[in-house]
């Protein structure tokens, strides 16, 4: 038998065709993968490595967590803290996950072995890549002073991986990688069971998340003993660990009181209820009180942030549960049989393929400050003043109930009422596409038996179609709520003089530190990594309550 049937007689076998399957769906997966990775993985990764430094227009020295001190001040020790105590978490969530998935074959568990060395491989390569790449930037300041030619550039560039601390680095990652295939090839060939791959995959994910954990810890550690001794050496106190300790206890306590909550309130008996009850109270009054440490962990946080994010929540709660409402009311209208019905959908899906630079402008001129503004001539025909609208910071019901409405419940801007409008009409029309989407998924006999049953369209709309339609209003609160934390086209486009403070967002104080003559990059990477973080917990707390809460039929 030649070489080619005998190919050809294997390929032909159950395991040569599952393994071709799975190359053929790992080849198309590749190019979506690496996607993620450049555009998705790589600058949170990038932008996490620049705030541990020194970053101007050129890579400094190393300063750990002070980036982050900086602008959370006392608060940024317990953020850490607990980043790797939940990366620690996950890892036993994962090594939980591996032995119930192996409880048929314990010999899956052996492939916690070559997981481990993969891991060290990866961390290994990502140790080498930023080390090298602290060099490569630096390239133009080593050229500095000299004639810059595309030769000169060039011998710089590879005269980058000759540095001592980049052969080391890349001497221990190639011995790494060696050892870990090596190691993964013997037991895949040798430990076959029938999830091999996914326990494989698992064992990577345990060791990962555990690495990631104790480096977390390892960093935040040290640089918490770092502060308490420079503190004490300039005699004053830092009661970091207090803080963590107590913050940390109020929000156990606030979390047990809430598993309490929910179990009283499927209690079997009054008694029961009532006891499990007033346990969850004392629990949040404990828990209140515990927690009260917490504004003086952050009485030190930068102003902007907290300017920042108080905006950006506004804009969130402002914009989210309106478009969406409009967007459902607007989508139950259009499923009608109606005339005009495809027309009606292009002319709402409009403003949200419509540029944002000329749906702006637009606003701008609606929304003049000027007494000829249309709105303005609008409101005056009511018997209201002219307004400045996009450029009045004062809160809207400070406007509405005089300046003696103190700071904190003064509410949005009118500048920032403004700018929710605007983001309002741009995606309600995206929404209520996406509703049509899902209202056309709904069985027409679920109608027409409840029809039957005497229900009116006001019990139909309650209990067959909102129900049913879980899934798509998750989603678009999903996105909704990560789009608003992300604005910035709309924002940026929409701001007047005068109204700055009142209208900008987190991600536009990023902006400002990158683009200032002295750019503070470290600085604005910090802010970026815990908008991430920030961004990152509501859409898991989303996925959390959806699971209980979304009805996939």
């Amino acid at each position: 038998m030649t070489t080619q049937s005998a190919r050809s007689s294997w390929l032909n076998t159950r395991r040569g065709q599952q393994l071709l399957e799975n190359l053929t769906a790992y080849l198309f997966l590749s190019p979506a993968i690496l996607i993620i990775f450049i555009f998705g993985i790589f600058p949170v990764a990038f932008a996490f490595f620049v705030s541990l430094h020194e970053w101007g227009r050129f890579p400094d020295e190393y300063v750990g967590l002070a980036q982050y001190v900086k602008a959370l001040g006392p608060f940024a020790y317990v953020l850490f803290f607990w980043i790797g105590i939940a990366c620690l978490t996950g890892a036993g969530w994962a090594l939980t996950h591996l032995w119930r998935d192996s409880a048929g074959e314990r010999r899956g568990l052996l492939y916690l072995i070559p997981g481990a060395s993969l891991t060290a491989a990866l961390l290994a390569f990502v140790n080498w890549f930023f080390i090298l790449l602290l060099f490569l930037m630096n390239v133009p300041v080593r050229l500095r002073g000299q004639q810059v030619t595309q030769v000169s550039f060039l011998n710089e560039f590879y005269a980058s991986f000759q540095f001592p601390q980049a052969l080391a680095a890349a001497e221990i990652m190639w011995i790494v990688i060696a050892l870990a295939g090596v190691i993964s090839l013997l037991f895949i060939v040798l430990i076959k069971t029938e999830r091999r791959g996914h326990q494989l995959l698992q064992s990577m994910l345990c060791f990962t998340l555990l690495g990631a954990g104790v480096l977390i810890l390892q960093l935040t550690l040290t640089e918490i003993q770092t502060a308490i001794l420079a503190a004490q050496a300039s005699g004053e106190s830092l009661p970091i660990w207090s803080q963590i300790i107590v913050i940390s206890a109020g929000v156990g306590l606030l979390g047990l009181a809430y598993t309490l909550w929910r179990r009283g309130i499927h209690a079997d008996s009054d008694r029961q209820f009532v006891m499990q009850a007033l346990i969850a109270v004392l629990l949040v009054v404990g828990g209140y009180l515990l927690i009260a440490e917490l504004p003086r962990a952050l009485g030190q946080i930068d102003r902007d942030i907290i300017s920042g994010f108080n905006v950006t929540v506004m804009l969130t709660i402002g914009t989210v549960p309106l478009q969406l409402a409009i967007g459902l009311g607007l989508a139950v209208l259009l499923f009608q049989n109606i005339k005009g019905q495809a027309f009606f959908r292009v002319v709402y899906f409009l403003p949200y393929i419509t540029p944002f630079v000329a749906t702006a402008t637009i606003f701008s001129l609606l929304f003049s400050s000027r007494p000829e503004s249309p709105v303005n001539q609008l409101i005056n025909s009511l018997g209201i003043a002219d307004q400045n609208w996009l450029r009045e910071p004062s809160g809207i019901f400070q406007l509405i109930f005089g300046s003696n409405v103190p700071d904190a419940l003064a509410g949005p801007s009118l500048a920032l009422l403004v700018v929710i409008l605007y983001s309002t009409w741009v995606y309600a029309g995206y929404s209520t596409v996406i509703f049509l989407a899902g209202l056309g998924n709904i069985p027409k006999e679920m109608y027409e038996a409840a029809k039957i049953d005497g229900a009116n369209g006001w019990q139909t709309f309650r209990f067959i179609t909102l129900p049913l339609l879980s899934p798509t209003t998750f989603f678009l609160v999903l996105i909704a709520t990560i789009g608003s934390f992300q604005a910035f086209s709309q924002i940026f486009l929409l701001r007047k003089p005068g109204a700055y403070e009142a209208v900008d967002t987190i991600n536009l104080y990023i902006l400002e530190e990158i683009r200032r003559d002295r750019p503070d990059y470290a600085y604005g990477s910090a802010m970026a990594f815990v908008l991430f973080a920030v961004i990152l917990i509501l859409t898991i707390v989303q996925n959390r309550y959806a699971q209980r809460r979304v009805f996939y039929g």
